[in-house]
Order: C-alpha cells, then sequence, then structure tokens
C-alpha cells in the first residue's frame, strides 16, 4: 500500500512572525530616512498600516466562512440553489419587461397633453422596477454563478480526473506547481485588471496611498464570488492538491518583499523576475502604468503577453479615484455599490452586463459619455448675445 502524504504547512501562516519583523525593520529604516529627506508614500501611516493589517486578517477568515454562508444556495449542491436560480430568472424577466415598457414611455414631443402625465407615472414606475429587479438578477444570477464555478472546478475534483500519473511531492513537483501557478496567476492577475466584477475583488489590495510591505498584506476578502482561471487545472497534469497548495503558499510569500520602496533596482535578474521596481509600477495610479506588471515571481510573462512597462517617472500610488477611506467595510465594498449602483441606472441588458464585466476605464468612460448627453445644451451665444443688453 502506498505511503500516504503528509499535508504540508500552511507557508503563508508559518512566516507571519517575518512578515511583522521585516515591516520592523523597514518602519525603522523609512523612519530614519524620513528624517533626513521628507516624508514619502512609502512611509508607515498609523491608520492605513492598520486597514492593511485588518484586510489581511479578513482574507484568512473570509475564506472559511463565506463559502460555508453560500454553500445552501450552491445550484445543484445545496437546497436553496434552485431558489436562487429561479429568483435571479424572474428578476430577470420582471427586468426585460419593465425595460420594454419604459421605452414605450419614454416621452416624446408627439405626446398628447392629456396623456403626457400618464405617461410619465408609468415611464416612471417601469424604470424603478428595472432598477430593483436588474440589481436582484446580477446579484442573485453572480451568486449563482461563482458558486456552481467554485464547487465544480475544486483541485480535488481535478485530481480525480488526471491526465498524467502522479508527479510526486519531490522537488520537481513543487518546480512545476510554482512555475504553473505562476503562469495561471498572471492570466488571472490581468483578468482582474480587465473585468470590472473581478475588479470588485482586487481593488482592496490597490486601495492604499501608501506603498510598503504592510500594503502586501491588505488582501481580498470577497475571492469566493469570483471566477479565476482555476489552480486546479495543474492537477490534471499530475500535480497533487497538496503539491498545488504548496506552490500557492510560494507564491504569496515571493510576492511580500516586492511591495517596498527601501530596495530600488536589482539589475540583470529583473529581465527575469518580479522585483520591488516592477510591482510599484503595477500599483502606479500614472497613467502609462495603469494595468501593467501582472507577474507575480516572474515578470517574462509581461513581456511576452505586452504588459510589461518599466519604471520611470516617480509613483503616484492608490486608485485613479481614490476612496479616501480607512475604514474596511468601504475598502472591500465600495466597488461593488459603485457598481450595482450603475447596474441600477442602466437601462438595457447590454448595458448592465456592459457594467459588470467590461473593464472599470469602460464603465468610467461609458458614465462620463451617459451624463454628458443627459446634460442641458449649452446655451445659444446668437441667443445670449441679443438678450443682453448692449454695453453691459
Amino acid at each position: 500500500m502506498r505511503e500516504e502524504r503528509r499535508k504540508p504547512p500552511d507557508l503563508t501562516v508559518v512566516a507571519v512572525p517575518f512578515y511583522f519583523a521585516a515591516m520592523g525593520a523597514e518602519y525603522l529604516w523609512l523612519r530614519r530616512r524620513a528624517a533626513r529627506r521628507g516624508r514619502s508614500a512609502g512611509d508607515y501611516e498609523r491608520r492605513d498600516t492598520l486597514a492593511s493589517l485588518t484586510m489581511g486578517v479578513g482574507s484568512l477568515v473570509a475564506p472559511l466562512v463565506i463559502p460555508r454562508l453560500l454553500r445552501p444556495f450552491t445550484p445543484g449542491r445545496g437546497r436553496l440553489g434552485k431558489v436562487l436560480v429561479g429568483t435571479a430568472v424572474a428578476a430577470a424577466g420582471v427586468t426585460t419587461a419593465a425595460d420594454a415598457v419604459a421605452r414605450r414611455t419614454a416621452r416624446t414631443d408627439d405626446d398628447p397633453p392629456d396623456g403626457a402625465a400618464r405617461r410619465a407615472t408609468l415611464h416612471r414606475w417601469a424604470r424603478r422596477a428595472a432598477s430593483v429587479g436588474g440589481v436582484a438578477a446580477v446579484v442573485t444570477g453572480g451568486v449563482a454563478v461563482t458558486t456552481t464555478w467554485a464547487a465544480r472546478l475544486s483541485p480535488a475534483r481535478f485530481w480525480r480526473h488526471r491526465a498524467l500519473p502522479d508527479w510526486g511531492s519531490g522537488p520537481l513537483a513543487v518546480a512545476a506547481a510554482v512555475a504553473g501557478w505562476d503562469f495561471l496567476y498572471y492570466w488571472n492577475h490581468r483578468f482582474m485588471h480587465e473585468s470590472r466584477y473581478m475588479w470588485a475583488v482586487h481593488v482592496v489590495h490597490h486601495s492604499s496611498e501608501h506603498y510598503n510591505l504592510s500594503t502586501a498584506l491588505r488582501q481580498p476578502v470577497a475571492d469566493s464570488l469570483g471566477t479565476s482561471v482555476p489552480y486546479g487545472l495543474l492537477c490534471l497534469l499530475g500535480l497533487g492538491p497538496d503539491v498545488v497548495e504548496t506552490a500557492r503558499g510560494v507564491n504569496l510569500l515571493y510576492q511580500f518583499w516586492i511591495h517596498t520602496e527601501t530596495i530600488d533596482r536589482l539589475g540583470p535578474p529583473e529581465a527575469v523576475l518580479n522585483t520591488p521596481s516592477h510591482h510599484r509600477v503595477h500599483h502606479g495610479s500614472n497613467r502609462q502604468y495603469l494595468d501593467r506588471n501582472h507577474g507575480s515571481i516572474l515578470i517574462v510573462w509581461d513581456r511576452l503577453f505586452g504588459t510589461f512597462e518599466p519604471e520611470g517617472e516617480p509613483v503616484v500610488y492608490g486608485l485613479t479615484k481614490n476612496i479616501d477611506t480607512f475604514q474596511p467595510g468601504r475598502i472591500a465594498g465600495h466597488e461593488y455599490v459603485d457598481m450595482l449602483r450603475d447596474v441600477a441606472a442602466s437601462t438595457s441588458w447590454r448595458e448592465r452586463l456592459s457594467y459588470v464585466v467590461r473593464g472599470p476605464g469602460w464603465a468610467n468612460r461609458h458614465r462620463a459619455e451617459v451624463g454628458a448627453a443627459a446634460a442641458p445644451p449649452p446655451p445659444d451665444p446668437d441667443h445670449v448675445a441679443l438678450a443682453v443688453p448692449a454695453g453691459r
């Protein structure tokens, strides 16, 4: 009988003392630097650091709590799965009907005076029904999709259907798993920046206007509401779930040290490896730095797939529109609130789904276009000139 493997320790938990020791050393170094050169965005700020640490704790607790809460709603698994899907379908139907009524009752110049008020009332109620129904359909449909995704694409499920023999748990297997995880991480990380419902998960990590080792711990708490490319795919190739879990730990440990301004350039290794310089770019809100350098351990993926940007001008950390808060609930949920507000204001399914699945940049542009279209036209210069008495 084959000897059963011992489950490896969670490297990210084992490294907790190292995290705090490294942050303490960085804090002392930055404080001395600030005394000589003044403060910078790399310095520690008490409220910001506490927010980052709180989000870090939340990211450890959330995977233990959220899946348990969502399990009853998982289609095909939980007892409320059918109710969830039925609610999503019903809400989508109500919204579609309300959209049709709203279009038919939209105000036109040909409206007869006696029917204008009734038409306006019907239009207003149709828009309200579409707003509520659209949000309900997106929320319940989203939960149905993400819970099904997680249940159907677990590492254990892939392992049971592996296509290649077991690699074992030796150095070669671990190296292969680390490389494979790094490749999938690049695409998942890129996807998080290019699709808004995934950005809503990931934006937590970019919400700080500071950049130091504590920023590395500002992790998302809503991973369960995403649909990442499953790392369990590595199990199909014969890499066991425990080996894949070790690769996850190595990947996260590597990312910790690159969140710092205390290390400048590293020379030749930067051609292959992700470094503090490369990752500072990733956290920049400067236009040329947006959505660049998605790699974790290796930067070669960015070089190969056209998303690499070297560090040039000073990096401005944070979001293109900062949220100006240290409250963990707001940090974790602000993008979801904004996204659902956009869904509620949408007038078609194409617009609603675009606000959810297209990038945050598209949402900002489209919102600006809608606002510009709704704004009253500028006054006619000739009319203004005639209306103002001469000599004023």
